[in-house]
């Protein structure tokens, strides 16, 4: 968002702005996906209590995980962490990938161009008020996950 008012004040092209933005976004969760896909289930797998949580999460993935992935990249704190679970399922690699594309430009569309559009107003409120609303939003998401997640394990 930053680097969207930068380059609306001239500081940087908007272009490499949404490139880099883009490029990091999408990578890192593909980086993420492949290590969790290469040797995360086999670490969770061999402790039976992760196991029972881990076939918990697949339910839940295979119903909202369309939706996770396109929204565990706003709430502060989930950013970094986002594609790992998704790396457990089932998903194919191709069928992720094109998700978090779609996602990772999406994100980039928003922050780079609220950061151009709105630079200045931005700053503003991320100066006063940016903590309150990213623990708001963790909130929200949190609530969002809890519901999904109960409304999959009353199903069975």
């Amino acid at each position: 968002m930053f680097a969207g008012y930068a380059a609306q004040a001239g500081a940087l092209d908007v272009s490499w702005v949404a490139a880099s933005v883009f490029a990091g976004g999408y990578l890192g969760d593909e980086a993420r996906f492949f290590a969790m896909r290469r040797y995360g289930a086999a670490a969770i797998t061999s402790r039976p209590r992760f196991a029972r949580a881990l076939l918990k999460a697949r339910k839940l993935l295979d119903h909202y995980g369309v939706a996770y992935i396109f929204l565990y990249r706003y709430p502060k704190g989930l950013r970094t962490v986002g594609a790992l679970p998704v790396g457990l399922t089932d998903i194919s690699w191709p069928r992720f990938t094109t998700l978090n594309a779609a996602s990772a430009a999406l994100w980039t569309s928003i922050l780079v161009g609220s950061g151009y559009l709105f630079g200045e107003t931005i700053q503003y409120a991320v100066t006063e008020n940016w903590g309150i609303f990213s623990v708001a939003l963790l909130a929200v998401f949190l609530l969002i996950l809890y519901m999904a997640w109960r409304r999959v394990m009353q199903a069975d």
